[in-house]
């Protein structure tokens, strides 16, 4: 016997039943599983190995692949010095580096009519785990959160994790996707603790208006509960609305704002994110959240203090020729993108997009044939085409499609001609 288990092989008697063993998976992951890297994944198995065209990735918001999309030297520069200076080889503080908390502040100040403290932020890996640390915050027993359909999948698949129920209030097209207010105040009950507003829009491209954003706080203030806002895309507008944040009004309702340096910057492998707690009222410490996300820290891990010492110095000395170079080649992306959509019959694209890096585009399916629904539509595309899309499934919205345009000029203008062929193909016949 021994001998057997030496050489690797015993007998079926040798192996207990599965129900022997007292371990198993957590289901609760399995339940909240929807992602949009899971998506992806899916859509990538699906391609054709026959197809010999490069495949265009149009599906997330990571457009570091493309030449035209890399981060400003000066980032650079200040990873390489924050390395060399040995400074940052330790542990970080549980709430961040100070340096970086200071330089977050004042960058973020210029954008409010108040002046933040290093107190105020505390940094993260990433905004994903700024979305995770927030839902575990939240979830008390019983407690909902509002969330925007169509919206960003990671607040619901923690929600699911964290037991925190979720209630879905809708952005709305053909208002330029504003939030449905009527529809926030009908959802909201005793135990709603918070509404996420995520401006500029991912997946919808658009950007909210002062009046528009003054209105949500003052729901919020009229509920009582806090505002988390989701800047990531902050200041990457590409139309006529002006960037404004949410923390402008947290004299009105607290709010917390989530942010990183991965998509302005163009680093989402870097893992600098951060949350802000924008509470001139100090309602936020009065009612324990702040001692909440101070004891979450203190149990969760910390992104790279090099890359933390080399904040300070990126957001001093990054100019603004970098964020206007990138913005313009995305303007034209648009151009070329909307003006595409337009004159494809099964395609509906309501509103040119405004800011962020992707645009929601309605799939019209009396139009297609052999097309059954957005995953579908974007299984088959990606088989024969070679495209991959985001299905609208993925972000709330069935039947559409988020199509990602933060990629080169003759990259989109392949995509767009391989799109034509394919609802070409599937058009039904009159």
């Amino acid at each position: 016997m021994m001998k057997d288990i030496v050489n690797g092989s015993s007998s079926e008697s040798d192996h207990p039943n599965p129900m022997h063993w007292k371990f198993q998976g957590n289901k609760e992951l399995n339940a909240s599983a929807i992602s949009v890297r899971g998506v992806l994944n899916m859509l990538g198995k699906n391609l054709s190995p026959n197809d010999q065209r490069p495949t265009i990735m149009l599906g997330r918001g990571d457009p570091t692949e493309f030449p035209s999309f890399q981060t400003t030297p000066a980032a650079v520069e200040a990873v390489v010095d924050a390395l060399r200076s040995s400074n940052f080889n330790s542990y970080s503080p549980t709430v961040g580096v100070p340096q970086a908390r200071r330089a977050i502040a004042k960058y973020l100040s210029s954008n409010i009519s108040y002046k933040l403290t290093e107190d105020d932020v505390y940094l993260t890996s990433g905004c994903t785990q700024a979305i995770e640390l927030i839902t575990s915050v939240l979830a008390q027993p019983g407690a909902n959160i509002l969330l925007p359909r169509p919206g960003y999948p990671q607040y619901e698949a923690r929600a699911a994790y964290e037991k925190l129920e979720v209630r879905h209030f809708d952005l709305v097209p053909e208002r330029g996707w504003e939030v449905d207010l009527d529809s926030v105040e009908a959802l909201a009950d005793d135990n709603t603790t918070a509404i996420v507003i995520i401006n500029p829009s991912n997946p919808c491209g658009s950007v909210f208006k002062y009046q528009h954003l003054k209105k949500i706080a003052e729901t919020a203030r009229k509920l009582g509960i806090l505002v988390i806002a989701d800047e990531v895309y902050g200041h990457l507008m590409i139309g006529s609305n002006p960037f404004v944040a949410m923390g402008e009004f947290a004299s009105i309702a607290p709010v917390l704002t989530l942010g990183s340096l991965s998509k302005r910057w163009i680093v989402p492998g870097w893992r600098l994110g951060w949350i802000v707690t924008n509470d001139p009222n100090g309602i936020l410490r009065k009612t324990g959240i702040v001692e909440s996300i101070n004891n979450c820290l203190n149990i969760t891990s910390d992104p790279a203090t090099f890359v933390q010492g080399a904040v300070p110095q990126i957001l001093e000395k990054t100019n603004d020729e970098f964020f206007l170079s990138v913005k313009n080649i995305m303007r034209e992306a648009v151009e070329l993108l909307y003006g595409t959509l337009e004159a494809i019959p099964c395609l509906t694209c309501p509103q040119k997009p405004e800011g962020s890096m992707a645009v929601m585009v309605k799939l019209n399916l009396p139009l297609l044939e052999d097309i059954v629904d957005d995953v579908d539509f974007c299984m088959k595309l990606a088989r024969e085409e070679s495209v991959i899309f985001l299905p609208g499934v993925a972000v709330g919205l069935k039947n559409w499609v988020r199509i990602t345009f933060a990629a080169e000029l003759p990259c989109i203008e392949d995509a767009l001609g391989r799109l034509k062929a394919f609802c070409k193909r599937h058009a039904r016949k009159p």
